[in-house]
């Protein structure tokens, strides 16, 4: 093929490239302009959809400072005064270890599913009881409101029986203690026992005429009982004063209000272990009477000391969920908190 021909195709084929470079120019130029708009439409979306999911509310709403502080706060919530105390009256008054069995079955069956349920409630919606059921229906935001109604009226008598607790607190540095004797009485002749107090106990004594000192009858209203007051005044400070920050300040509390049951649980258990006829004692615990199980009120009151213990429907389990991340396993959550931490409490509060 002579040259002139091979200058003349390549001079048309450099045309035919550079009028498809034009074209896709063209193309690429339209492309951009739809492909920016997709975007637009895209990042508008996405931004619909976190703003429906809540993840803004997620990153404004505060968070625990460790995953330590939220279990500490799950545990002091359940362990409390329905542990340490109900639950060895309803051990013992239901047939020792027979009780047990009915409450281990309950707690696996009704309690640690309900339990899991509001952990993951919360921490999906991540707001307050009020909140979730508000964002569920607005016409069960009522159940939201009366849970919180009783938690006030929970948080009432919790204070009083706290305000108890420091005032024979604040009177225990005393050799010997003053209700470990009933006072004597003297007048211009002899010395006597209180025959009030005698017909009764020391320590009853002192708690109805010292601790509340409470009127002869209900149609008295009596003067205003300073010790108490004072004593009431100082555990209600202290209530704001762990709040008052919110789960900042309360979550830090947590290490200690959470962790002190225990140590004063342990210092019991190795108290009565040092008893005489401790063994016995234990041994009647765990010794089940099997004949109880058949009774339906073991399972109601079983089953009542499932709900009263975990706190369930009170609004605590959600409220406390809700400062979890979304990605947290509240599985494991629930389980931890309510199999091993729970349950060990009791069997310790039982066998003190």
């Amino acid at each position: 093929m002579p040259k002139n021909s091979k200058v003349v195709k390549r001079e048309l084929d450099d045309e035919v490239i550079e009028s498809v470079k034009d074209l896709l120019s063209n193309e690429d130029s339209a492309d951009d302009a739809f492909k920016k708009s997709e975007l637009t439409v895209n990042v508008q979306e996405e931004k619909d959809t976190d703003i429906e999911e809540g993840s803004e509310i997620e990153d404004e709403r505060p968070a625990w400072n460790s995953k330590l502080q939220y279990i500490l706060a799950q545990v002091g919530f359940s362990v409390g005064l329905g542990n340490v105390w109900r639950f060895p009256y309803l051990c013992q008054k239901n047939g020792g270890g027979a009780y047990l069995l009915p409450y281990l079955i309950l707690l696996l069956v009704i309690g640690i599913p309900l339990f899991f349920l509001e952990l993951s409630v919360g921490q999906r919606i991540r707001r307050g009881s009020i909140g979730v059921w508000n964002y569920i229906s607005p016409k069960l935001g009522g159940i939201g409101f009366a849970s919180c109604v009783v938690c006030f009226f929970v948080a009432l008598y919790y204070n009083v029986i706290i305000g108890w607790s420091l005032f024979y607190f604040s009177q225990s540095f005393q050799q010997p203690l003053p209700w470990d004797q009933c006072p004597l009485v003297k007048n211009a002749s002899h010395t006597f026992v209180e025959p009030e107090c005698e017909k009764s106990s020391a320590t009853t004594y002192y708690w109805y005429r010292d601790a509340l000192n409470i009127s002869s009858s209900i149609s008295e209203s009596g003067g205003l009982n300073w010790k108490m007051t004072v004593c009431l005044l100082a555990a209600w400070v202290m209530v704001c004063l762990a709040m008052i920050k919110g789960i900042q300040s309360s979550g830090k509390i947590m290490y200690f209000s959470s962790l002190f049951p225990y140590v004063v649980l342990i210092c019991f258990l190795i108290r009565v272990l040092l008893l005489n006829g401790s063994i016995d004692g234990i041994r009647h615990m765990f010794t089940p009477k099997l004949e109880i199980m058949l009774e339906p009120k073991v399972w109601r009151e079983a089953a009542t000391q499932v709900f009263f213990a975990l706190g369930l429907g009170f609004g605590g389990v959600i409220a406390f969920s809700s400062y979890n991340k979304r990605d947290n396993n509240c599985h494991f959550d629930a389980v931890l908190v309510k199999e091993v931490i729970q349950t060990s409490v009791q069997v310790l509060s039982d066998v003190k």
